[in-house]
């Protein structure tokens, strides 16, 4: 394409320049834009990326929204470099990268992930949501009428794609979502442990087999970003203070669910759910079935926050069962004599190396090289042999004990005497 075509075309498609504190400007091009600005796309202002860590970290106010045009940036600089390499065919596998960027996150409901909790003991999912919204409302017109196929973007948006490398451009080990929340989320709260090569990373990307790969030279960049991501689950994630105010929201949420049908929305009211919207209506209840639900609520909202009196990382690789967790709140609530309604019992697991786009865990990374005589080699390396890396592969679990602060000493004992020699 000529210098005098790219000018046609970027006047023809570019309208706007975002500016970003990430990524400095962010371009949108007319449907990108026509999604952005629609009411449903505009909802994820009114969602938090980190749930309630703006508590323990107070800058961190930053939404959905920014974070998804992060991501649909990340993505066409990813699609970008893909292009320039023959790998990617047109223009047109850019903007759809972009779009499946863009709206990975559109089925998010308020207080992100931890309404996920809540929708997902109904079988449901942030991505069911999404992928309805993509292919039923006012985004597939928008979709449809620029000539894109909502399908292929959802599936894509989703890790359904037939194509893997695309899913994984969008979620994965070397995926744009994960590099656009290190860094956002980093910036944020202000932690130091976020900072990624995210543009070397990208301009390193190759395919190898319909599987995204890495070019040999830009290892010692994947390794740094997956020690980083581990810091940022241990630093903030993690923080047993921002998880003390997610177990608080998540109690409430449970408490309300019944009243308020959460699970039982259809997509018309769960587009209008945010987080103010949710915690607005806790508070101004006046049922009585709801006393408990608010009174979180109002605590949440006043940072009055639970107590974490027991910590123990546990070796295990998959985060205790429903029923475990509720035996060992039976237990304690007996040693203690501290009815079971105020103690909490929190089991915060991730795996450390992120998910593919199937949902399995990650357990190699395909890298690529030229010699000098230009030979292309590749080879699937296993995470256990990335030194790095392999020393935190596995499962972050960490198990802890809340409750409030008047019964503190008592709690504190008596899960120290139950537990303490729990692995």
């Amino acid at each position: 394409m000529t210098v005098a075509a790219k000018r046609r075309r970027r006047k023809a498609n570019h309208l706007v320049d975002i500016i970003d504190p990430i990524h400095d400007f962010i371009q949108v091009n007319k449907t990108e834009l026509a999604i952005i600005d629609n009411p449903i796309f505009q909802r994820l202002r009114r969602i938090r990326q980190l749930s309630g860590a703006h508590l323990t970290y107070p800058a961190a106010q930053h939404t959905r929204f920014e974070h998804s045009l992060g991501v649909m940036h990340i993505a066409g600089q990813a699609g970008q470099s893909l292009h320039e390499k023959g790998l990617l065919n047109s223009y047109d596998d850019i903007a759809i990268l972009r779009l499946a960027g863009l709206l990975h996150d559109i089925g998010h409901g308020p207080f992100s992930h931890l309404f996920e909790e809540i929708i997902q003991e109904k079988k449901i999912s942030h991505e069911d949501f999404g992928r309805e919204i993509i292919l039923k409302s006012e985004i597939q017109d928008l979709l449809s009428r620029d000539g894109f196929d909502s399908k292929i973007i959802a599936s894509i948006a989703f890790g359904e794609s037939k194509f893997q490398y695309l899913n994984e451009i969008v979620s994965g080990a070397l995926s744009a979502d994960m590099m656009d929340y290190l860094l956002r989320d980093g910036y944020f709260t202000g932690a130091e442990h976020a900072k990624i090569d995210h543009k070397r990373i990208t301009q390193s990307l190759d395919i190898h087999k319909n599987k995204l790969a890495l070019e040999r030279s830009a290892l010692y960049s994947f390794e740094s970003m997956m020690h980083s991501r581990y810091q940022m689950f241990k630093a903030v994630y993690f923080h047993k203070t921002v998880r003390a105010a997610e177990v608080m929201l998540l109690e409430a949420l449970r408490l309300s669910d019944d009243e308020f049908g959460f699970t039982t929305f259809n997509l018309d009211e769960y587009v209008k759910l945010t987080d103010e919207s949710v915690l607005s209506a806790l508070i101004s209840s006046k049922s009585s079935k709801l006393r408990r639900a608010k009174q979180f609520a109002e605590d949440y909202q006043n940072r009055k926050l639970l107590k974490c009196v027991f910590e123990r990382i546990l070796t295990g690789r998959t985060n205790l069962k429903k029923t475990r967790t509720a035996e060992l709140r039976s237990a304690i609530s007996k040693k203690s004599n501290i009815d079971e309604t105020e103690i909490f019992v929190d089991s915060s697991v991730t795996p450390s190396i992120p998910l593919a786009p199937s949902k399995n865990e990650s357990k190699s990374i395909i890298l690529t090289s030229y010699d000098k005589n230009g030979k292309y080699t590749s080879k699937e390396m296993p995470i256990s042999q990335i030194p790095v890396v392999s020393t935190i592969s596995g499962f972050m679990n960490i198990l802890r004990i809340y409750t409030h602060q008047k019964n503190r000493k008592k709690v504190e004992i008596a899960a120290k005497s139950i537990i303490g020699d729990l692995k």
